[in-house]
């Protein structure tokens, strides 16, 4: 395995309530898939730190390709998702997927934690171990 890339983001849990209050579905629409947004309503009392969550991985993968939200990226070319254990895990698609891709990533491994006040996600892409030859 050839790591690719990682990143770290850490966000305020009352950033993101703050834009809940203010912007509402304007705000999730525009950062969140459907999935993201059902996942993160099915807890109301903690709906505030799982979007922070979310928005902390899609920061932290923006990070990991070196990037930032430029070049006709939208935060929807990059989901959070769960494995049937419940394991976070990501998709990209469109553009991120296409500079992921030609950065030699293939994997991308999630870590997710948050508290009633933080959120914070550490991303690595990794590709194939380059030939020993």
């Amino acid at each position: 395995m050839k790591i690719v890339g990682h990143g770290v983001d850490l966000v305020e849990t009352a950033r993101i309530a703050a834009l809940l209050e203010s912007h509402g579905e304007r705000f999730t629409e525009r950062c969140f898939t459907p999935s993201e947004r059902a996942y993160a309503a099915s807890a109301a009392r903690r709906q505030s730190e799982r979007f922070a969550a979310r928005f902390a991985a899609k920061e932290a993968v923006l990070k990991a390709l070196g990037t930032g939200l430029r070049s006709g990226m939208s935060w929807h070319d990059i989901e959070v998702v769960r494995d049937p254990a419940g394991r976070p895990g990501l998709r990209l698609a469109g553009r991120c997927l296409e500079v992921a891709e030609s950065l030699g990533a293939s994997s991308w491994h999630l870590s997710l934690t948050h508290t009633s006040s933080h959120a914070m996600a550490s991303v690595i892409a990794s590709g194939p171990a380059p030939d020993s030859a």
